[in-house]
C-alpha cells in the first residue's frame, strides 16, 4: 500500500470527527473546564509545598505548618472533584460519539448498492464498526482528555520553572527540545504501522465471516484443517504486524524517558549545587523539582497519547473511506410516486454491463413490456440476462444505456424507498433473519397482525409445519434459519411476499427448493397471489411456468423470441431445446405435441 499524503501521516483525519462532537458542546465545554480546574489545582501542590519548607518548617510555629498542610487537603479536594466529574464527562463523550459514528457508518452501508459489496468484504465491514471504533472510543474518551490535561501540566509546569528558577528553566527547556524530534519521528512510523495492523485485522476477520457463513461446505469438503491453518496464517500476519508496531512504541516510549530523565536529574544537580552555594532556598528546590516531575510525567503521557493518536488517526481515516463511498445508484431528489394504474413496466433500448465485468455485455439494447397483471416467465440459459433485469428494475444497479418505467414514470425519478415499496420479491436463496417466525414474515410489513401473518402463510403452505413448531409463530429459527429445512425457509419467503401485497411480484425460482408435494400447494399460492398483479418469475424448471400469460426466452442479454409454450416449442430452438432436455422427449417429437403438453 503506498504511503499516505503528508496530512494523513499526522492526526489531521481526527478533525473529520468534529461533526460527531458538535452536538455535545455543552458537555465539552463542561469537561473543558473540570480539565482546567484539576490541571491548576496539581500545578498550586508544589508552591503550597515550597511555602510549607520555608515558612512553616523554617518558623518552626505549628500554626504556619497546620495551614500549609490545610491549604493542601482543600486542594486536593478541588482536584478530587474536577478530576472525577472530568472522568465521567469524557468517559460518556467517548461511549456517545462513539455509538453516533456507528450508527452512521453502518446506516451509509445500509444504503449502498450491491456493486460496492463487489469489492468489499463485510469481515472488512464489520472490523471498522467494531475494532476501528473501539480506539477511536478510546481517544475520545480517555486519551484526548489525558493528552489536553498533560499538555496544560507541561505548559504550566514549564512556566512554573521559568518563575521558581530562571536559569535552571532555561536547561531545562533546552533539553526538551531534543526529545520533541524522536517523538517526531518515531510517531510517524507508529502511525503508518498502526494503519497496517488494523488493516491485517481487518482481513482476519473478514476471511473468518467467509468461512463461518460457509460451514456446511468446509465440512462436507473436510477443509477444516485447511481453514484453521489459512486463517492461523493470517492472524501469525496480522500479529508479526502489530508486534513491529509495538516494538517502535516502546522504542519511542525508552527513548523519550531516558532523555527526559536524563535531563531532569543533570538539571538538579545544577539546582542542589545552587541550594548549597546559598543562590536558592531548599523550599524553591523542592517546588522546582515537583514542577520538573510534573512536566516530566506530562511529556511521557503525550508521548502515550500522541502513540494512541496516531492509531486513532489510521482508524478514523478507514472509517471516513466507508463514509466517503457514495453508491452509484443515486438517490431520486422528486417525490414522485408511481401511479396506481398504468400500462406495466417497460424497458426500453436497456444496455448494462457489471462494473466488476466491464466490456462484457449482461443485457444489449433489450426492449420488454410487461402490461399491468399480466403473468410473464423469462427462461434462458445461465449468464442470458434474467436476474440482471430484476436487479435493473430494483435499481440495485442502474442501466448504463435505455430507460426502465413502470406505469410510464422513470424508475430513476422514484425515490428508492418508493420504488421498492411497491415490488415484493422471492429470491431462489431464501433469506431468513435470527429472529422468530413471526419476525421474519412480517420482515415487509411491520405493522401486520398475527391474522394476517396467519394468512399469509396458509397461501404459502406454511401454516402447518409452523403450527408444528414448538413455539409456533414465536419460534426463534437461528441464524439463517438453520433450524429449518430449505423449503420450509422458502415458504417463509413467500409468505414475506405476500403479506407485503405489492402490486409488482418478483419470483425468483420461488419453488425450486420444494419436494412436489409442497411445490403444488406453492404453485397454486403463488398463482393466487399474483392475480391482479404484474408478475416476473425466473424460471429454470419450464414445468412451473406453461400456464403463464407470456414465456421471453432470453439469450446473451437480448431477447430471441416469446410467445406461449406452445408456440415456442415450434418457433424457438433454443426453448425446444430446453424443454427436450428437461422433459427427455426428442426434438421434432416435443414440438409436435406442444400444443398437447399436460399441465404441471
Amino acid at each position: 500500500m503506498p504511503d499516505p499524503a503528508p496530512a494523513s501521516r499526522r492526526i489531521a483525519p481526527l478533525f473529520a470527527l468534529f461533526p460527531f462532537l458538535r452536538p455535545y458542546a455543552g458537555r465539552w465545554a463542561l469537561a473543558f473546564l473540570a480539565l482546567i480546574t484539576s490541571a491548576g489545582a496539581t500545578l498550586v501542590l508544589p508552591v503550597a509545598f515550597r511555602y510549607l519548607i520555608d515558612r512553616g518548617f523554617a518558623s518552626g510555629e505549628r500554626v504556619h505548618i497546620d495551614r500549609y498542610f490545610l491549604a493542601m487537603f482543600f486542594v486536593s479536594l478541588i482536584l478530587a472533584a474536577a478530576t472525577a466529574l472530568r472522568f465521567y464527562l469524557v468517559s460518556w463523550l467517548g461511549e456517545r460519539v462513539t455509538a453516533d459514528l456507528r450508527r452512521a457508518v453502518y446506516e451509509h452501508v445500509l444504503g449502498m448498492s450491491p456493486q460496492f459489496f463487489e469489492t468489499t468484504q463485510t469481515g472488512e465491514v464489520l472490523s471498522r464498526l467494531t475494532a476501528d471504533t473501539t480506539l477511536i472510543q478510546a481517544v475520545v474518551g480517555t486519551s484526548l482528555s489525558m493528552g489536553l490535561r498533560n499538555f496544560f501540566m507541561l505548559t504550566g509546569g514549564v512556566a512554573m520553572l521559568v518563575v521558581t528558577s530562571p536559569v535552571l528553566s532555561g536547561y531545562i527547556i533546552a533539553t526538551l527540545l531534543v526529545v520533541v524530534a524522536p517523538i517526531i519521528i518515531f510517531g510517524r512510523r507508529v502511525r503508518r504501522l498502526s494503519r497496517a495492523s488494523q488493516d491485517k485485522i481487518a482481513n482476519t476477520s473478514a476471511l473468518a465471516g467467509e468461512v463461518l457463513n460457509a460451514m456446511p461446505t468446509v465440512q462436507s469438503y473436510t477443509q477444516e484443517p485447511f481453514e484453521a491453518k489459512r486463517f492461523g496464517g493470517a492472524v501469525e500476519v496480522a500479529f508479526e504486524t502489530a508486534l513491529t508496531r509495538i516494538r517502535a512504541r516502546a522504542w519511542l516510549t525508552a527513548v523519550v524517558i531516558v532523555l527526559v530523565f536524563s535531563a531532569i536529574v543533570f538539571v538538579l544537580w545544577l539546582g542542589a549545587q545552587a541550594v548549597l552555594a546559598g543562590r536558592m532556598t531548599a523550599g524553591q528546590l523542592s517546588q522546582f523539582i515537583l514542577y520538573a516531575v510534573f512536566t516530566a510525567g506530562a511529556v511521557g503521557a503525550i508521548a502515550e497519547v500522541w502513540g494512541d493518536l496516531q492509531r486513532a488517526a489510521g482508524a478514523t481515516e478507514r472509517l471516513l473511506q466507508l463514509l466517503a463511498a457514495r453508491s452509484p445508484v443515486v438517490q431520486a431528489e422528486s417525490t414522485i410516486t408511481l401511479p396506481a394504474r398504468g400500462d406495466g413496466i417497460r424497458f426500453d433500448n436497456v444496455s448494462f454491463s457489471y462494473p466488476s465485468r466491464p466490456g462484457i455485455a449482461a443485457l444489449s439494447a433489450l426492449s420488454l413490456h410487461v402490461r399491468a397483471g399480466e403473468h410473464v416467465a423469462l427462461v434462458g440459459p445461465s449468464g442470458a440476462g434474467k436476474t440482471t433485469l430484476f436487479q435493473l428494475l430494483l435499481r440495485f444497479y442502474d442501466p448504463q444505456g435505455g430507460t426502465i418505467l413502470i406505469n410510464g414514470v422513470p424508475t430513476g425519478q422514484v425515490p428508492l424507498d418508493e420504488l421498492r415499496r411497491e415490488i415484493g420479491v422471492v429470491l431462489q436463496e431464501s433469506v431468513i433473519f435470527s429472529g422468530s417466525v413471526l419476525d421474519n414474515v412480517r420482515y415487509g410489513a411491520p405493522e401486520a397482525t398475527l391474522a394476517q401473518v396467519q394468512r399469509a402463510a396458509e397461501m404459502a403452505a406454511a401454516a402447518g409445519f409452523i403450527e408444528e413448531l414448538p413455539q409456533g409463530y414465536d419460534t426463534f429459527l437461528g441464524e439463517r434459519g438453520v433450524r429449518l429445512s430449505g423449503g420450509q425457509r422458502q415458504r417463509i419467503a413467500i409468505a414475506r411476499a405476500i403479506l407485503k401485497n405489492p402490486p409488482i411480484l418478483l419470483l425468483d425460482e420461488a419453488t425450486s427448493a420444494l419436494d412436489a408435494a409442497s411445490e403444488r400447494l406453492v404453485q397454486k399460492a403463488l398463482d393466487n397471489a399474483a392475480q391482479n398483479r404484474t408478475t416476473l418469475v425466473i424460471a429454470h424448471r419450464l414445468a412451473t411456468v406453461q400456464q403463464a400469460d407470456r414465456i421471453v426466452v432470453l439469450e446473451h442479454g437480448r431477447i430471441i423470441a416469446q410467445g406461449r409454450h406452445a408456440e415456442l416449442l415450434l418457433s424457438s430452438p433454443l426453448y425446444a431445446q430446453l424443454a427436450a432436455l428437461q422433459f427427455g422427449e426428442p426434438l421434432a417429437q416435443t414440438a409436435a405435441a406442444g400444443s398437447h403438453q399436460p399441465n404441471f
